[in-house]
């Protein structure tokens, strides 16, 4: 019934069958029938390693040493908590429970999102996993706010603000609770950042899983493979004549096929992947999709996983260093990831004490290659990753180059270089991923800008298929719907021009929301080659096109983009990594800012002005507890 692993390690077809389970075992086995379905699917199969002379029998629990508990022991040993026991009682633990460790199993879980939808169940795999080796798991759900849903909406405002309350959510139950361990399931782009900077302020021992990637959809009409940017895009293509209304209602009707995060380097692919580089998800977990059976066997094993971070009492301080923060920006360039891990890389560093800013991604964007042809800017999607070896065959192959520090723990418990030199390389012939000789681009694709419109800082995302350079008057919006309306009234306007959308910043938006509708609505019309786009708002890692955000200090603190005028030629040299306005005198400059008063805030009550009062600039993390 079971056969080794070693004899399926390239299987025909050039699947890949890959150890996940990095344990001390020298006999590698599964069953035949798995084999076989994973050889006929074509597909990568995760395998736990167990000897043979080690295998449980009857479902026995693994041993649970004593003194793992020395946070829930807290209310369950005590007499004095004796009501803290009853209500542990009525949830169902036994007399002998009460010394076991406790592990919270939080979930970003809801049904309006195909990014979130699937989580319940995941958490329970979850919860098995972790009571099959003797803890006990408790699950409870955090927020979430859908970027795709509320995308070019108001709604959008809450974003960014929904990764510090999922911070503060996860921080309040873990602690009030006192459970010993956290295991976090998130879906969306904001969801991880939000789960990592809780575990960083918590410190017990945790790791992440992600509810992972969504599969292309295809189009009904043409064929065409299509995701979430397609159905954006569909809008700018539509307003320009190029695709007429049954083309654009089948585009958006088929770019989702179901449950998992949006499929390109977009945000939440950007975040997970950079997450399993920083070490604190396991081995192939931001590759895996959603809804393929390895996501639920990972989610199995984590209890296992979790046993070991107790036994050794490794925390999130302990993995989250600053040399595995250079690992994750490493991965992040080497991907052509979202800008937006610029603002969640300085935040989650801040939450384990490390000092991570704007020029620490301009060094390694410096010095790393983009080697992935992945959308928003390519043509791959995260699922072919997955095909070709998933992320730890390139993490494997870019420590082979000499640009990741291998000796930085994971939550494996063992060092990334110990689980890399367990995992197969990428696939043979692939091009995916391309040769760190003929990359895509010399350096990353991120790059940080300053000048006159930002002296404290801004992102551009440059793949170099939009040019270095670029010089244009200035088109100035005040908000992402008055440039959409002027989009849509004429296009031509537009071409040659740099387009500012301000006052869209943490404070003024608020929230400091994604211009991924106008980006999109650009790339539609066919004018991605033909103007800029610069803004104090974000751009969704589906965005793409010569465009610059997260500009501080922002418009509604008075920083100068607030000053600028339709009309002012700006100069954008990514080169000199400069963005300056030209023609306009120091005293021109003075009389603006002695002209300008900041426009009322957009909200006066409620948790968006709590959010005002509190968030701190795009070049310090966007952070509400600083």
């Amino acid at each position: 019934k079971h056969v080794p692993i070693t004899a399926w390690i390239r299987p025909p077809g050039n699947s890949i069958v890959s150890v996940f389970d990095l344990m001390k075992a020298n006999t590698l086995e599964l069953p035949r029938q798995r084999v076989l379905q994973a050889r006929r699917a074509g597909r990568m199969l995760r395998v736990q390693a167990v000897a043979a002379s080690e295998k449980p029998s009857g479902g026995a629990k693994a041993d649970v040493p004593p003194g793992l508990n020395k946070f829930s022991s807290r209310i369950t040993q005590p007499k004095s908590q004796g009501a803290s026991q009853a209500m542990l009682y009525a949830t169902g633990l036994k007399e002998s429970d009460m010394s076991k460790p406790q592990v919270g199993i939080s979930s970003v879980w809801y049904e309006g999102n195909p990014c979130n939808m699937h989580l319940m169940e995941l958490a329970a795999e979850v919860k098995r996993g972790v009571e099959d080796v003797g803890l006990i798991g408790y699950r409870f759900n955090t927020i979430g706010v859908s970027d795709g849903i509320s995308m070019g909406t108001d709604g959008m405002s809450f974003s960014l603000q929904s990764r510090d309350l999922i911070a503060d959510s996860i921080e309040t139950v873990m602690s009030a609770q006192w459970y010993d361990a956290n295991i976090s399931l998130p879906g969306c782009d904001k969801n991880m950042p939000g789960t990592l900077m809780a575990m960083g302020r918590l410190n017990r021992p945790s790791l992440m899983i992600y509810g992972g990637t969504i599969k292309p959809g295809h189009s009904s009409i043409n064929n065409g493979t299509l995701d979430i940017v397609s159905a954006f895009q569909s809008y700018g293509a539509f307003a320009a004549g190029l695709i007429d209304e049954a083309q654009r209602c089948d585009i958006v009707r088929n770019s989702c096929p179901g449950a998992g995060a949006c499929g390109g380097m977009y945000t939440a692919n950007t975040m997970a992947s950079a997450i399993e580089a920083l070490g604190m998800s396991l081995p192939y977990d931001s590759s895996i999709p959603a809804e393929d059976p390895l996501k639920r066997d990972e989610c199995r094993m984590a209890g296992r996983y979790m046993l070991e971070l107790l036994k050794k009492d490794l925390k999130p301080r302990d993995i989250m260093t600053y040399k595995a923060f250079e690992n994750a920006m490493v991965l992040t360039m080497a991907l052509g990831g979202s800008t937006n891990a610029v603002l969640h890389f300085i935040a989650m560093a801040r939450a384990v004490g490390v000092n991570v800013g704007l020029d620490d991604f301009q060094r390694v964007s410096d010095r790393v290659p983009f080697i992935a042809d992945l959308k928003p800017s390519g043509k791959y999607v995260m699922e072919d990753v997955h095909k070709v070896g998933g992320t730890p065959a390139v993490l494997k192959y870019l420590n082979a180059k000499g640009y990741i520090n291998a000796d930085c723990m994971t939550v494996t418990c063992k060092t990334m270089g110990e689980n890399l030199a367990a995992v197969p390389e990428l696939r043979a012939g692939q091009d995916v991923i391309l040769p760190i000789e003929t990359p895509i681009k010399k350096t990353g694709h991120i790059q940080i800008l300053y000048g006159d419109l930002a002296p404290e800082g801004s992102v551009a995302k440059i793949t170099g298929k939009e040019g270095l350079k670029f010089r244009g008057a200035a088109l100035v919006f005040d908000c992402e719907e008055d440039m959409l309306a002027a989009l849509s009234k004429d296009p031509s306007q537009f071409k040659g021009k740099v387009v500012v959308i301000r006052y869209e910043g943490p404070k003024g938006g608020p929230g400091m929301p994604e211009m991924l509708t106008p980006t999109s609505a650009i790339m539609g019309a066919g004018l991605g080659k033909e103007c800029a786009l610069i803004t104090d708002g974000r751009f969704s890692g589906g965005s793409h096109g010569f465009v610059i955000g997260h500009v501080a200090p922002e418009a509604q603190v008075g920083g100068p983009i607030a000053l600028v005028k339709t009309g002012d030629m700006v100069n954008i040299d990514v080169e000199k990594r400069v963005m300056d306005v030209e023609g306009v005198s120091d005293a021109e400059w003075k009389a603006r800012k002695a002209a300008w008063k900041a426009p009322p805030l957009k909200a006066t009550s409620g948790t968006l002005y709590k959010y005002i009062k509190n968030v701190v600039s795009a070049s310090e993390g966007c952070v509400t507890d600083a």
